[in-house]
């Protein structure tokens, strides 16, 4: 099975920063695009950022400029730093794993997986 961990969540003063991690576990032979999402009460689930295998990053403009997606395809693991933090960017933050070949139950299959996703509140 393939599952994704996410960490690094918390509280924090607005101005502040934090830096998630999301770590793939499993037999694992790739995985295209990782990425961020997040939903705050009341609202949809947006996202925040993703990168490709080959590096190719993308924001939604609300955190653009503020936040920096970075992976190491060596660990299956995607990173969000995340600086100058506002009030409005509390949310549980999740982790999407797209386009992933993995052994799974003796086969090799190529699915999309999420986070159980981490919770980062911001105080004004």
């Amino acid at each position: 099975q393939v599952q994704l961990v996410e960490s690094g969540g918390g509280l924090v003063q607005a101005g502040g920063s934090l830096r998630l991690s999301c770590a793939a576990s499993g037999r694992i032979f790739s995985i295209n695009t990782m990425g961020w999402y997040r939903q705050a009460p009341g609202k949809q689930r947006e996202l925040v950022a993703r990168i490709t295998s080959g590096g190719t990053t993308s924001y939604a403009d609300s955190v653009m400029g503020r936040f920096t997606i970075s992976r190491d395809n060596a660990k299956n693991t995607v990173y969000l730093q995340m600086n100058s933090l506002k009030p409005e960017d509390t949310a549980v933050y999740c982790c999407n794993a797209e386009g992933v070949w993995a052994e799974v139950d003796g086969t090799a299959r190529y699915q999309h997986y999420w986070g159980q996703g981490t919770q980062v509140t911001v105080s004004s």
